[in-house]
């Protein structure tokens, strides 16, 4: 018997391989399936669809977001085409090149991923929030970064319900650039200005500031930061040019606070004698100027600005030590009497008022052909009162370091000469002690009112030292706000002496204190760059990096020098100190 052995075309074939050809046999087999479909179909009662169900799923939208959603496409010569090109439009292409093949999981996500990309416009570069590096390599690192490129394109990356266990450390060290960049940036963003009119006699210590310190007022807080910046302006003003102008000549002065106008310029002399050793060792400080500047006078004459406070106020801004004869004088510690152009100065307890040497010195001394910073600020300050005479006035002494010191004496004498009505007030930052017990009286006694801003690590604000065994030593005055640096969560735990003193650095705490023992305020405003500028080797190592990354630049507009140390004018990323 012969085979029929020519090659099949399809399985039901293979029958041909065990009967003839001619076989009806074969035939009725290889008919068999189709005539059992045939019979159920006619067996079987017709499926009720519904219209609207039916047009469903007929008009269903295909959309890349749900690529696994799909039906076979027709078998076209451009499908065909793009099938072989194994470009995943909705993932068609993967369903009808093979039945079971699924898209996976990733490139479904990355579909969703560039949908997004590309209906939103990029965002600038500055406001790009950077990816935190993963903390271990594991299988799906690759899954959490394409999950918070999604959410950071669906603008939830900031959803407190997905960030909830990181909230806490979100506030207090900011992870996101658009934030960091902000605090490392020049401008200072200071807090809303308030209308403080009807309060304003509280806001300037007549009750000693009760209610105002735990937790510290908004206001006050932004009064204080307002009054430091304009030491800082000081500061700019004595070093940014020595060569064009000696330290005994007026210098111009850019307040930071464009509503006050500078009246007078403001100069201390020393009268401490070198030994003649220094000739030998420092022969440049025997060429030092007796006379410097240290300081202005300005009063508010805008009407806005004045009607916000509810009064006109008078401020006399001093720097502290910035020349080797200042800190001749600081270093005169001894106690001498109060001189009050031969006024009875004996405290009702029969004690003498008293102030430290130097700090006497500074402020009495007359130069060559420069009055004594005494006479000057009574002289300009009457000047000022006779002429806003019938105005509501007040009289702000504000300082920091020597210059701290030498307001508490201004405010003392001020106190004394002005017009009773014209209430005076002190605020300083850093201030070292300034006489006895019985000058301390005396300056309360005449209603001055003393807020002092001590950083709990600073070592000037513990001298000259107080001796327990002796009576009648140095005594602080008037009310204290104690900050700590080791608060900060930008500033090191170990920060040095320098930092703990350093002018910007108590501004940046004021801004961040809520209230003894409480977290730094986590919407502080004042930015980062000046503190980066003279303290770059106490910040923290995180945004040093940070600074250097964005190559942040020094505001023109703040001092340059602090303490006799040159600053650069501007920052040098590359200098930045990383501890």
């Amino acid at each position: 018997m012969s085979f029929y052995m020519q090659p099949t075309k399809n399985r039901t074939d293979a029958l041909s391989v065990f009967f003839p050809a001619p076989s009806l046999l074969s035939r009725i087999v290889a008919s068999f399936p189709r005539l059992m479909s045939l019979g159920s179909a006619a067996a079987a009662p017709p499926r009720h669809v519904s219209p609207v169900r039916n047009a469903f799923h007929r008009r269903r939208p295909r959309s890349p977001l749900a690529p696994l959603i799909t039906r076979p496409r027709a078998a076209t010569p451009f499908n065909k085409a793009v099938a072989a090109a194994g470009v995943h439009v909705d993932g068609s292409a993967a369903a009808s090149s093979s039945p079971a093949a699924v898209i996976s999981t990733r490139n479904h996500l990355s579909n969703l991923e560039r949908l997004l990309q590309k209906n939103q416009a990029p965002p600038p570069p500055h406001l790009v929030e950077e990816e935190p590096e993963p903390r271990r390599h594991s299988p799906s690192s690759s899954i959490h970064q394409t999950r918070g490129r999604l959410l950071n394109a669906l603008n939830l990356s900031s959803a407190p319900f997905l960030n909830s266990s990181d909230k806490k450390t979100e506030e207090m060290s900011p992870r996101s650039l658009t934030r960091l960049h902000r605090l490392l940036s020049n401008s200072t963003r200071p807090s809303p200005r308030g209308t403080i009119g009807p309060r304003w006699r509280q806001y300037h210590g007549a009750a000693n500031w009760d209610g105002l310190l735990e937790p510290l007022d908004v206001h006050l807080r932004r009064e204080l930061v307002r009054y430091g910046e304009l030491v800082q302006a000081t500061y700019h003003a004595f070093h940014s040019n020595l060569t064009a102008a000696p330290p005994d000549r007026p210098r111009p002065v850019v307040l930071p606070d464009w509503s006050y106008r500078v009246t007078r310029n403001l100069f201390a002399t020393a009268s401490v004698e070198l030994p003649a050793w220094v000739q030998t060792v420092a022969p440049w400080m025997m060429a030092a100027q007796r006379t410097s500047w240290i300081g202005c006078v300005a009063v508010c004459d805008n009407e806005r600005e004045i009607q916000r406070m509810g009064r006109r106020d008078i401020v006399i801004a001093l720097r502290g030590t910035s020349t080797c004869l200042e800190w001749a004088e600081n270093l005169r510690a001894g106690l001498v009497p109060v001189d009050d152009d031969g006024e009875d100065v004996t405290d009702p307890q029969g004690d003498v008022p008293k102030v430290e040497c130097g700090f006497h010195s500074l402020y009495k001394t007359a130069g060559p052909d420069m009055p004594s910073l005494s006479s000057s600020v009574v002289a300009e300050v009457r000047k000022l009162t006779e002429k806003y005479a019938g105005e509501e006035i007040s009289i702000t002494v504000v300082g920091h370091s020597l210059g701290a010191a030498l307001a508490v004496l201004i405010a003392d004498e001020l106190a004394a000469r002005a017009p009773p009505h014209v209430p005076t007030a002190v605020f300083s930052f850093g201030s070292p002690r300034v006489g006895n017990q019985a000058f301390a009286a005396r300056v309360e006694r005449r209603g001055v009112k003393v807020l002092r801003v001590v950083n709990a690590r600073d070592l000037v604000t513990r001298v000259p030292m107080v001796l327990p065994s002796r009576t009648g030593g140095y005594a602080h005055v008037g009310r204290e706000l104690l900050v700590d640096c080791r608060m900060s969560p930008y500033l090191r735990p170990d920060a040095d002496p320098a930092c703990c003193h350093d002018l910007e650095a108590y501004l940046h705490l004021v801004d961040g204190f809520m209230a003894t023992n409480s977290p730094f305020r986590s919407d502080a405003k004042r930015g980062l760059a000046r503190l980066l500028t003279q303290q770059s080797s106490n910040v923290k190592k995180l945004y040093v990096s940070k600074a250097r990354a964005i190559q942040v630049q020094s505001t023109p507009g703040f001092p340059r020098r602090h303490c006799g140390h040159t600053l650069p004018s501007t920052l040098s990323i590359e200098n930045l100190e990383v501890r």
